[in-house]
């Protein structure tokens, strides 16, 4: 078989049904060794950014691993802020990149670029196949890598002539690579010693990310908080993981997190966190963070223990696994819970609740994003697919939308990537094309990916954009409100196009709404059409900041809250 086969095949054989790609000189081999199959659909993206957040998108919604293949040179470097997005946030992908011939490698050939130096900051792995032969080992092992341990991003860079050469293909069943042995199984003395430390505490937390929801978490983690009895909070990328209905979860943490959350945090003695990494926007000022916990940690990737927070009993292992071990051994010592003292720490969690520091002054003249959001969560009844772009948006959605089940939300957490929220929901709706799959976005974000509204034409896909357009960069222009005395450095959008003219150039259905009584109307109008696209462009208020905010320098109890929310709410910012 040609390589270009051999590639095909290594895919088919891993039972790969989509990939999200664009062809170019580089590729064309690979790209006829598509044509003439039938058993993996491609899709065709309008640029390489899309082709990966698309890929990224599909993977953050099953669980199984997205798959991109694109051209050399600037097929490459189109392709990079997709794959760094995905590092970040720790999502399995596999992105093979055409390479030019390899007589021609480092000689500055037409569309040239060193993708394995380019992309190694931010991938798990990466391979150039220099022969044939190599290819499918380095497929399996690149699959292997992206799905196992903390999953990730893995690049296959395979030369044209590679493409065109022949070899016997043999796919391995199984791989082991010596150098990299991922743990799965918590050590059981060091799960013993964290369902000691649990059962002794008194005002206990319990914090979730990204990793409860990679690990698919959900049962144990749930099993075991209702065993506890005890709080428990999450990351923007955990949320989920918990129902947000769920009687202990106190809402997200960090930087916009709830102020109970935030609170009980601080002041917590005991701390179980499961597959977080203390991030920064969940921490505030280390200096300031939790100053009085023991801190059990559970992570399967041992560099992401200790690694921003000192940590008493560190467990490596998969979240499901260990959680599922530790909810077996606190069942069979329930009676060893402190549930006089845990009791005490709920009157004083209930005392933070009554705050309500996610209430916001509704307007009859202008509408308040908060409240779309929460109209939205109404009409789709809470069970629709909600990816987003970054800002204020994004965190109004994971505020006011409340994911009852894992990998319903579907954003970029780590990179902060603007321009993801379209293309991911191109790869959710394809994942699940009978599901209601919803974008939240503002007008700054949707402009950067937009091309992308002729794929969803070309594949039929019934998105719902809702984008809460305040014409500023939203976020940029809280902060320079806040920090830099109201000088509004080039965030206001000037000159946005006609959303709904321009959605309906591509074909879809366009949708505006300027007043507040409009807003019930027109979603469910919206959300009632399941065959087409629906570009819903929202008037929002430009002035609307999201609250509660942890300011640069601060710990989680010097919260900035909504004007007129209690004492609280007048600390200044610094």
């Amino acid at each position: 078989m040609t390589g270009a086969d051999i590639l095909i095949r290594c895919l088919q054989d891993e039972r790969i049904e989509l990939i999200f790609g664009y062809p170019g000189g580089a590729a064309l081999h690979i790209y006829d060794a598509l044509y003439r199959q039938d058993k993996i659909k491609h899709i065709l993206v309008r640029h390489e950014q899309g082709a990966a957040h698309a890929a990224d998108g599909y993977a953050r919604s099953t669980g199984k691993p997205g798959v991109v293949l694109v051209t050399s040179g600037p097929g490459v470097t189109n392709t990079v802020t997709g794959i760094a997005t995905a590092y970040m946030d720790s999502i399995p992908m596999v992105i093979i990149t055409a390479q030019v011939s390899s007589n021609l490698i480092g000689d500055d050939a037409f569309q040239e670029v060193d993708t394995v130096g380019i992309t190694r900051p931010c991938v798990k792995h990466n391979f150039l196949v220099k022969e044939v032969g190599e290819l499918a080992l380095a497929m399996k092992k690149a699959f292997y890598i992206a799905t196992s341990g903390r999953p990730g991003p893995v690049v296959v860079d395979v030369p044209k002539d590679v493409t065109n050469q022949s070899a016997a293909y043999h796919y391995p069943q199984r791989i082991n690579m010596r150098s990299y042995q991922p743990s799965r199984k918590g050590h059981r003395k060091q799960m013993a010693r964290g369902v000691e430390l649990l059962l002794k505490a008194e005002r206990p937390m319990i914090y979730t990310g990204g990793g409860a929801v990679l690990g698919e978490a959900q049962k144990p983690l749930r099993e075991l908080v209702e065993l506890l009895g005890f709080p428990c909070t999450s990351t923007l990328m955990g949320l989920g993981a918990i129902a947000a209905s769920d009687r202990h979860f106190l809402g997200m943490l960090g930087m916009h997190g709830t102020y109970e959350s935030n609170m009980a945090m601080h002041e917590c003695d005991v701390m179980l966190v499961v597959g977080a990494r203390f991030d920064d926007r969940v921490t505030g000022e280390l200096e300031k963070f939790s100053p009085n916990a023991r801190i059990v940690q559970i992570d399967i990737d041992p560099s992401s223990i200790g690694k921003n927070v000192a940590v008493e009993i560190p467990i490596v292992g998969n979240c499901n696994e260990v959680l599922a071990q530790m909810a077996s051994m606190v069942a069979a010592r329930c009676d060893e819970i402190q549930r006089t003292a845990v009791a005490q720490w709920w009157q004083q969690i209930e005392r933070w609740k009554a705050l309500k520091s996610l209430d916001y002054a509704s307007s009859d003249e202008v509408i308040k994003p908060q409240y779309v959001v929460q109209k939205m969560m109404e009409v789709t009844a809470g069970e629709a697919f909600v990816t987003s772009d970054v800002g204020q948006h994004q965190m109004w959605a994971a505020q006011y939308y409340g994911f009852e089940q894992p990998r319903r939300w579907i954003n970029s957490g780590g990179l902060g990537t603007m321009g993801f929220g379209l293309p991911a929901a191109i790869g959710v709706q394809l994942a699940h094309p009978q599901a209601t799959v919803a974008c939240i976005t503002g007008d700054a974000s949707i402009i950067m990916c937009i091309q992308e509204l002729s794929t969803c034409k070309q594949y039929d896909l019934p998105l719902k954009i809702i984008s809460l357009n305040n014409r500023y960069m939203g976020m940029v222009r809280q902060w320079q409100e806040f920090f830099y005395d109201r000088r509004y450095s080039h965030s206001y959008m000037d000159a946005l196009p006609d959303f709904i003219a321009l959605a309906e150039s591509f074909g879809h259905v366009g949708m505006r709404v300027e007043q507040p009584g409009e807003v019930d109307k027109v979603l469910r109008e919206a959300f009632a059409i399941k065959d087409r696209l629906v570009f819903v462009d929202v008037i929002t208020d430009p002035t609307e900041n999201v609250y509660p905010m942890i300011a640069a320098g601060k710990g989680h109890h010097e919260m900035h809250l909504n004007p007129g929310q209690g004492d609280d709410a007048e600390r200044e910012l610094a």
